[in-house]
């Protein structure tokens, strides 16, 4: 028998629509926060993992919702730092908000860890969608709405693994901002070559690291002509300041030592760096995101982790190895809307072809000009530039 589309009941709105979600995951001490016309709830999920997810809700306070989006930030962020960041044009998740939609951030577990050792070897991309299904079947159970999977860098790479996986037919859309799917030539073999260094990582029992970009970050807002301890490329000798360095990190994230940087065609956000003589005369600005925002999002971290076995196996994607990991990109039969950044993940729609190649005709992908990876999701004008194309 053919199932019955549910319409959303008059009802199915602010508090008496969060008090469903929170029985519907009962778990955890629920928080509620009222808004501008909307209401907040954090929610952990204690469920005897290594640590609780957390599900943030953005609900209207009056409207019931015409669907659901299911909010997945990249590695080492949490839904409010990703999502709920405003770079002075709103957030995304107020964004999605407005189009009417029940705003769903999943946070993974590794935010909310008190140590890299204390996160099991295992966490990699089919934990994270295990962890997102959960959720994903407790909502619709008692909801029954049309949903999307919208994600952001690691996240968007988690949105198009769980889609391919999800056979609902209320999962319409999968919303993939700036993440990277099959390489190919040269990146290809550097992606191998990096999934095999994390393997080794975990086989030294190394199950996650901070990036570190949150403590870089502070310290050019707390102490920014302070002197870091990081060498100066015009002379060795000499270090950067704190704020240069932190400008030099976000807008040349390639030119970085690390095994992932060569993934960004240059960096986390557009701007531009020239060195003076000194490193006091440096030169350098932020072309859509300001640094306060980056403090802002930053410091809404938790753990800051990002779990080794994750990053094995979106080397693993990126590789296109489907030995060690592989997205099933023939069984995405939702509409997809990929929009990547130029200085960020770039042009790079080997994915998208995957999926339209399987007889999916449902697949946009576009590259947004002069935009950075993080200015994706934190520019002042990434409601225009880039949220209007989802």
């Amino acid at each position: 028998m053919e199932e019955q589309r549910r319409e959303p009941e008059p009802a199915l709105a602010g508090v008496g629509l969060l008090t469903r979600v929170e029985r519907a995951l009962s778990s955890g001490t629920a928080a509620y926060l009222p808004g501008d016309g909307w209401i907040r709830l954090t929610l952990p999920v204690e469920d005897g993992g290594p640590a609780p997810l957390t599900v943030d809700v953005l609900a209207d306070a009056v409207r019931p919702p015409r669907g659901i989006a299911y909010l997945l930030p990249g590695g080492g962020l949490n839904f409010a730092s990703a999502f709920f960041t405003s770079g002075g044009g709103g957030s995304l998740a107020g964004h999605l908000l407005g189009r009417g939609l029940l705003v769903v951030g999943v946070t993974p577990r590794e935010d909310a860890a008190t140590s890299a050792e204390a996160l099991p070897a295992d966490l990699g991309l089919a934990a994270h969608r295990r962890d997102l299904a959960g959720v994903v079947a407790a909502l619709d159970s008692v909801l029954g709405l049309p949903y999307t999977y919208a994600g952001h860098s690691a996240g968007a790479a988690l949105a198009l693994d769980a889609a391919s996986h999800d056979p609902c037919e209320r999962l319409r859309r999968v919303l993939v901002l700036d993440t990277t799917g099959p390489c190919a030539g040269e990146a290809a073999l550097r992606a191998a070559e990096l999934r095999d260094g994390y393997e080794e990582q975990l086989a030294r029992g190394v199950h996650a690291a901070d990036p570190g970009l949150a403590a870089l970050v502070a310290r050019a807002v707390s102490d920014p002509s302070g002197r870091s301890d990081v060498p100066w490329p015009p002379d060795p000798e000499q270090r950067f300041t704190h704020t240069g360095l932190a400008h030099f990190a976000l807008v040349r994230t390639a030119d970085l030592p690390g095994p992932a940087r060569w993934i960004y065609r240059r960096g986390h956000a557009a701007g531009g760096y020239a060195f003076g003589a000194t490193p006091a005369e440096d030169r350098f600005s932020l072309a859509h995101t300001t640094l306060e925002t980056w403090h802002a999002a930053t410091s809404a971290l938790g753990s800051g982790l990002v779990p080794t076995a994750l990053m094995r196996d979106l080397a693993a994607v990126w590789a296109g190895d489907g030995k060690t990991y592989r997205i099933d990109w023939e069984r995405i039969r939702a509409e997809v809307v990929w929009v990547n950044t130029e200085l960020g993940r770039g042009d790079e729609p080997g994915g998208a072809e995957l999926v339209r190649a399987a007889g999916n005709d449902r697949v946009r992908f576009a590259v947004v000009p002069g935009y950075g990876h993080g200015d994706a999701v934190w520019s002042a004008t990434a409601a225009a530039d880039v949220w209007s194309r989802l």
